[in-house]
Parts: structure tokens; sequence; C-alpha cells
């Protein structure tokens, strides 16, 4: 199979090399300077249609792929100069030919023929014309963007532009449901998109743009044709189907309308096939918008969550998936000084996950076999409403809250088999996880621009946080060092935990502009935690009574206030083509826990340097180093010293004497882009080095564990690195190639001795794609990944392949196929399975009725497989997923 798309896609390539001719040159302007990121297209005078496009690179060279015997008028235009037309004739053989620009132009006329581009760039802005890359296979955002060269969307949603994370979506300018990409590209329909703008070295505060560092922010605009402007437009989706022992069915409603005054989108989807509009993991990560305020800061303080660890799907692959998903947002203007928006968002879920997995005690051996059957009801809501008040360029008032609202209850059934010393045992397992955490995130700034030399910004971050898991587990054995206590025939075993933060960020920066190429940020901050904990465990005896374990070691009480008062300073000079930014910041620390009566306290000062250079090697070309020394710090969790369940077989009690560690971290990035031929090079590599860490010792009673954070003068370190290579070939090929690897290395105390573990995890893809109007279009690949741990290596073997064919102006058939060998290095481990879909779509031109038959999981594949690695274990398993269905679908589009 694979033998076959290779030869197909040679045997297009080659036609297009024998039937198409070169016309190359140099475009320059009136001193012969190259002229880069000019624009020149092809106009066929016979059809009017635009046959060829290209980008000149740093040098001003171009190359368009034109039909032999015809006659075209080639446009070109550049940013700033009077836009020209020549006349072309194409004959049989390669035209070379430069072209020099005159004097300054019209900014008309170039927007006019920028217009009509494929690709253009002005300023920090790339446009795509959607229309130019779209093949008629296309439903939603997601399957545009994939197109499009530069661009990437993973499995999660998440979109990828030259190798950095797009961290905001907006529609019109108008952010869609706080920039988060994966309801977008999901959601947002294809033959709705006229344009797609990515925003580089994007700043949300125009007031501070320039002033920062932000040569990694990435935006994305999606503009509107205009028919759908000023007009409610989407689509509502029904349909049903079966499985092997049951029915399927989805309903899909979703709209839209955008107009300068407000806009307002309505998503829903109700469905029991494995579509997932948010997974939990989604939800816990949502920020809403919110930043990361204190980066400049020199401190880590991050509040963790107490979430049980409450088993988070893969994908849309478990046995059973049944989901209702409802989410609104709205942004209205005011005036226009003034804009509210907001969203909400309710989900709920219910899942079924089957897992037989294998866990390997490093150091021992000892081993834990398990068959697990669970059962998952999850109701998420998130609510957040915005205000941005902006009466004139000098002065901007933001305002936001988001609240959080979680019910999750979890029921397992699993069989285990322990093999301690070669010696078995089995034993059947009921838990009972439950939780229904509440947070509120509020944030407030103002910025002020007193003059042209003097820039105010005050931010402030308040979180509300609490959390109230519960955890019950019904077995024949007690995790030591529990099993001193009573036992029954079998231990019903139960804990309750409460735990409440407060955490206020603020923080003041002063911008001076030395020079309209330097200037100085001075910044005064402060971050105050208070946070309470409070656990108790108790068994629930044969009998049915309670039996309280009263004893200090069951039971926490904790109240735990941390301070950080800090003044940074940084100098930020732009001289040739380096931007350069050295910092510091001195910090005074308090900490204070109390517990069992007594407490205990913290105090020191210290300075922390960070470093920031740029190296802008051509306009597209740029080199970037950062360094920073971080003083981590723990939260309440690590410091509570009475016993907390982590599951039926592992317990954990804090040290309330920890000390912080220090993060070394350098960095390094290199990135190319050439719009000549859409060459994509990116690579970044980061090291750091943790001394001081915060370390674990663990004691193991064969499987069970106890475990306790310690002070540590040993050092963890971490490597990881990515690149990737890609650029297109005759307007309608594409292929990439990228790799990915990360290292770390861990110290830790097992059963009282010493140990180093180590992980390795490698990952490299190689791809190819067409994009033809009218013929066949495929895309095939191959990834293979490589997870080493101390003493085992796991090994996935990924070719995959897509083919989708717009045909007779009214069908779409997409199918897509990947196979899986999954192996480890004895072979002792080795699978193969493969899935493949298909789907047809009927849809007569201009009709707003669509027909579609899709088909999930054709080849009924039962399981999947992976793997894992803690600094303790690691771990084979092997799930179920969903069996194969067949979907019959309408869908009418507004």
């Amino acid at each position: 199979m694979n033998k076959l798309f290779l030869f197909f896609a040679l045997l297009l390539a080659s036609l297009s090399f024998s039937q198409s001719i070169r016309f190359e040159g140099f475009i320059q302007d009136e001193q012969k300077n190259p002229l880069e990121m000019a624009n020149i297209m092809a106009v066929n005078n016979g059809t009017k249609a635009m046959d060829s496009y290209g980008i000149t690179n740093d040098k001003g060279k171009f190359q368009l792929t034109l039909k032999p015997n015809t006659a075209y008028t080639i446009k070109v235009s550049y940013l700033g100069m009077k836009s020209k037309e020549i006349a072309v004739t194409a004959k049989s053989e390669n035209i070379v030919q430069n072209i020099v620009m005159d004097g300054v132009g019209i900014e008309l006329e170039g927007v006019e023929i920028v217009r009509e581009m494929p690709v253009s760039i002005k300023g920090d802005t790339i446009v795509y014309n959607a229309d130019s890359f779209k093949s008629g296979t296309e439903k939603k955002l997601e399957d545009v963007l994939k197109k499009l060269p530069g661009v990437e969307v993973n499995a999660d949603g998440e979109i990828e532009v030259e190798g950095k994370k797009v961290s905001k979506l907006m529609v019109e300018g108008k952010d869609f449901f706080d920039g988060d990409t994966k309801l977008g590209v999901k959601n947002i329909p294809a033959d709705a998109i006229d344009k797609v703008q990515v925003l580089r070295n994007f700043n949300e505060v125009s007031a501070l743009k320039g002033l920062e560092n932000d040569q990694e922010n990435v935006a994305m605009n999606i503009k509107l044709k205009e028919g759908k402007k000023n007009f409610w437009f989407g689509d509502v989706t029904a349909g049903t189907g079966v499985a092997e022992l049951d029915s399927r069915y989805i309903v899909n409603p979703k709209l839209f309308y955008y107009s300068p005054k407000y806009s307002v989108n309505l998503i829903t989807n109700f469905n029991n096939i494995g579509e997932l509009p948010l997974t939990a993991q989604d939800y816990f990560k949502f920020t809403g918008g919110f930043k990361n305020m204190m980066k400049k800061g020199g401190s880590s303080f991050n509040v963790s969550s107490n979430d049980l660890g409450i088993s988070l799907l893969r994908n849309n692959r478990a046995k059973e998936i049944e989901t209702k998903f409802g989410a609104a947002n709205f942004a209205y203007s005011v005036n226009k000084a003034w804009n509210l928006s907001g969203f909400g968002i309710l989900s709920t879920s219910k899942t079924e996950l089957e897992t037989k997995s294998q866990s390997t005690i490093l150091n021992s051996g000892d081993q834990e076999k398990r068959d697990e059957n669970t059962n998952q009801k999850n109701n998420l809501g998130l609510f957040k409403l915005s205000s941005t008040y902006k009466p004139s360029d000098k002065f901007q008032f933001d305002y936001d809250i988001l609240t959080k609202l979680t019910k999750q209850e979890e029921y397992s059934d699993l069989f285990r088999e322990q093999i301690v010393q070669n010696v078995s045992s089995q034993e059947s397992i009921f838990t009972t996880k439950k939780q229904d955490p509440t947070s509120f995130n509020q944030n407030l700034s103002l910025y002020y621009t007193q003059s042209a030399k003097n820039i105010f910004a005050f931010e402030m971050q308040h979180l509300y946080q609490d959390e109230n898991p519960f955890y019950n587990a019904n077995l024949q054995t007690l995790p030591f060092p529990l099993s001193g206590f009573i036992k029954q025939n079998r231990n019903d075993y139960n804990q309750d935990r409460f735990v409440k933060t407060n955490k206020l960020d603020a923080k003041l920066d002063y911008y001076y502009m030395v020079t309209p190429k330097s200037n100085i940020n001075i910044t005064l901050g402060n971050t105050y935690s208070y946070q309470n904990f409070n656990s108790h465990i108790f068994q629930i005896l044969d009998n049915g009574e309670r039996n309280d374990l009263n004893n200090s070691e069951n039971n926490n009480d904790v109240d735990y206030r941390f301070n950080d008062a800090f003044l940074g300073f940084h100098y930020k000079i732009l001289t040739g083509k380096f931007t350069l930014t050295p910092g510091v910041s001195l910090h005074s620390y308090q900490m204070t826990n109390g517990q069992l009566g007594a407490d205990y306290s913290q105090n020191f000062v210290k300075v922390l340097p960070d470093f920031f250079a740029l190296y802008q090697i051509k306009k597209s070309e740029t080199l970037t180093y950062n360094f920073s020394l971080t003083n981590d710090f723990t939260d309440i969790n690590q410091l509570a010293e009475g016993y907390v369940l982590s599951n039926y077989s592992s317990l954990f009690r804090g040290n309330r004497t920890l000390e912080n560690a220090t993060s070394q971290v350098h960095s390094l990035r290199y990135f190319k882009y050439n719009m000549f031929n859409f060459e994509n090079i990116f690579a970044n590599a980061s090291y750091t080095r943790k001394v001081d860490a915060i370390k674990t010792e663990a004691k193991f009673d064969g499987i069970n564990q106890s475990s306790v954070p310690f002070n540590s003068n040993l050092a963890d370190e971490t490597f990881s690195g990515m690149g990737a290579y890609g650029r297109s070939f005759l307007k309608n090929y594409k292929a990439s190639v990228n790799a990915s690897l990360n290292w770390s290395k861990f110290n830790n105390k097992q059963n009282g001795d010493f140990t180093t573990t180590e992980s390795f995890v490698q990952s490299y893809t190689v791809r190819a794609s067409t994009n033809y109007k009218k013929l066949p279009n495929i895309e095939f690949g191959y990834n293979l990944m490589v997870n080493k741990y101390s003493g085992s290596t796991f090994y996935t073997d990924k070719p995959f392949a897509k083919l989708d064919y717009y045909f007779l102006d009214s069908f779409s058939f997409v199918s897509e196929y990947e196979f899986y060998h999954y192996y480890n290095g004895d072979k002792s481990v080795d699978n193969e399975y493969d899935f493949l879909s298909a789907s047809l779509i009927y849809q007569k031109k201009d009709s707003k009725w669509e027909y579609k038959v899709a088909a999930t999981n054709i080849l009924n594949t039962r399981y999947l497989n992976d793997d894992n690695f803690s600094q303790f274990s690691t771990r084979v398993s092997q799930y179920t997923v969903q069996p194969r269905y067949i979907i019959f679908s309408m869908k009418y589009n507004l």
C-alpha cells in the first residue's frame, strides 16, 4: 500500500513537471537592491484565473510555474512601492527575467493585488487566502488550517505556526471563547472562512507592544466572507447509526453571528459516538485567557490540583463515551471605548473504560497486573465575563472573572495479581472517587501612557480555590503502614480531604524609553498565598460501624502562608541585528506552616538574574537565547505531614521543613521561514538543571508504597529538543520531517538507597501530501516513537495515510488509515493493530442540505497499547476502544 501511494505521488509530480515551464528571476528596487517578500502572480489572459503565485526570498528571487503556449499578465507588488504589471507569453522554454520596481506607489493599488494573493506578508502579519488552498472536502477550520504552509494542527486541537503555539484565536478581531483554539478548529465552518491572518510578535495590550519580548507570541484571526457578516450562519447536524450491540446518535447544532457591534457563538453537541468537544484535560488546562503575569519575577509558586488522578481519556478512544455539551460566547461593543465579552460552557459525559496493565517496580522487579473496569461521570462548567475600557490610546482598564465548577465521580472494579519475590497473590478491589472543586479567578489590569517616554502597567490576579476530594477503597489488604491497624475480612478505608486556597498576585511595571531603541523596565511585585489543608482517614468495619483513625499521622489540619515581595530591573536595547534584555530581581521570601500545634517559618533574600538575546539574521530568520534562574516553591500539598491516600496501594506524607529548589534554565531557538518555496525550518533546545531539588524517599512493601519528600543537595536534569523542516514543491506538494527528544534524569531514595533513574522519549515523523483542486489528494507518512526508561524500551511504528477527493461537483470522499506496531526491546510485548475510517458526503452545489455516511473503526480494532514511566516504576497498558459503527447524518447549512 505504501509503495502504491509513493508511486501515485511520483506520477503526479512527473506529470506536473512535464506540462509546465518555469518563469524565474529577481525583483529589485531602482538601486538594484533585492526586495524580500515581494508578491508576484501570473494571471492567465484567456481564463482570467491566477495560474501561479510566489513571494521572493531574501535575495529577491522568484519562481512561477506556467502553462506552455499561454499569454500571461504578471502582477508584482511590494509594500510602499508602486505595483507593476508586465506581459509575458510562455512558449515551450523556461523564461528568466528580472523585474525592477519604480518609486513610491499608491497603497490602494498594493492592497488590491495583495487581496488576490494566496499568501502575503504585511509587517508581522501573514495573510492566507483560504479559498486558494481548499479542495472542496473541507468542513471545518481544522481542515483548512492543515493545508496552509507553515501551519499544523495536532490531535488536541492546538495550532502551531512556524513551530510556535497559537495562544489566541479570534474571529473578525473578537476572541473566540477567549482564544481557545480547540473549540474554534473543530466548529467554525470552512465555507465561512475568507482569510486566515497569523499575527506574529503579538501583544494584547497595544501600549506594551515593542516594550516586551513578544517573539514567541502568536495569535490567529479569522476573516469571514462578506455573506457571513451581519447574518446568522452555521449548521445543524443530526444523525443515527448502528454499532455491534446498540444504536448510535449525534445532534450537533452550531450558530454564529458577527457584526461590528456584537458577535454570538452557540455550539451544542449530543452524541454517543465518542466526539468530545471539551475533554477533562481541556477543562483543567483552560485558562480563560488569563496570563502568567509573574513570568518575569523569577519565582515559581504554582497551586497544585487535588484531583485524585481520575482517569483521563486518550482522545476519544474509550470503550464507551456519551457526551452532552453546550457553549455560548458573546462580544458586545457598548461604545467605541467599552467592550464586554464572555462565555459559558456546560458539559456532561459518561465514560466506560476497560484497561489491562502491568506495572514493574524498578530495582526490586516486583510486579502488579491489573484488569480494571471504570465508569465515570463528569459534569463541567466554565463561565467568564470580561470588560475592556479604552477611552484613548493612553489609558486601558481590563477586568475578567473566570469561574470553574466541577462534579466528578469514578467507580472502578479491578482484579489485581501481585508478584512479589516470585510469589503470586490475587485480590479484587473496588474504588470510589468523588470531587466537586470550585475555583474563581479574577484579573484587574490598568495601562497608562503618561508620555511617549513613560508607560505604567498595573496587574493583579486573585485565585480562590475550594477542593474536596473523597476516596474510598474496598480490598483485602491495606497499604503499608496502615496494615498496623485493625484488619477485617475486607478493608473498607476512606479519606476526606478539604483544601482551600487564596492567592493574590500584584505587580506594577514602569517603562522608560531611553531612546527609540532602548527602554528600562522597573517592576515592583508581590505574591501572597494562604492555604488550608484538612484530611482524615477512617475505616468502615465488617459490622458497618465507622472506625476513625484519630492518631496524628492519619490526619491533617495545616495552614500555610507564603509571601514573595520582589523588585525587578530589566534593560532592553536594539543594536544592529541584536535585541538584548538583561535583567535581575531581588526577592524577600517569608513562609510559615502551622500544624501539630506549632509553627515552622523560613525567611530569606535572594537575587535572581535572567537574560534574553535575539539575533535577527534576516527578516525571516532568527536565533533566540533565553536564560533564567528561578526559585521553585512547593505548595501545601507536600508540607502536610499526615498520611494522604494516593491510591489503594500508595500512601504519601509531607515534610513541613521542605525548602525551595533553584532551577537554571537555558533555551535556544532557531527559526527560518522562506516564502519563496514555503520552506519552514525551526529547532529549539532547552536544558534545565534543578539544584537542591525536593526529592522523594519511597519505601516498598512488595508493591505497596509509602513515600515522603525530603530536602536534598541532589540535582535533577532535563533536556528537550525539537526540530522540523517542511516545504512546498510545485504549488501542489507539501512535505515535512520533524523530530522531538526529551531526556530526564532523577535522583531519589528507594528503600533507604539512593537511586538514579533516566527516561529518554523520542519521536520522529516524516510526511508528504498533495493539494489539487480536481484530483484525489493523498497524505502519507511514518512516525516512530521510542520510549526508553530505566531498563525498558518500548517502540511504536506508525505508518499512516489519508485520501480525500471532491468529485462531480457534489461528492466528497475522505478516508484515513493508521497502522500501529507496538513492541518492547525483547519482544515480550509485541502487538499490531490498525484503524480505518471513511466518509462519503453528498451536497449539490449551492444546496443547503448535506447527506453523509461515515464509518469509524471499520476494521473493528479492540485494543490500543501505551506505556508510561514514574520515578519508581514502569507501566504497560492495553485499553479497549469503541467498536465499529456506521452513522448516517443530515446537515442543514444556514
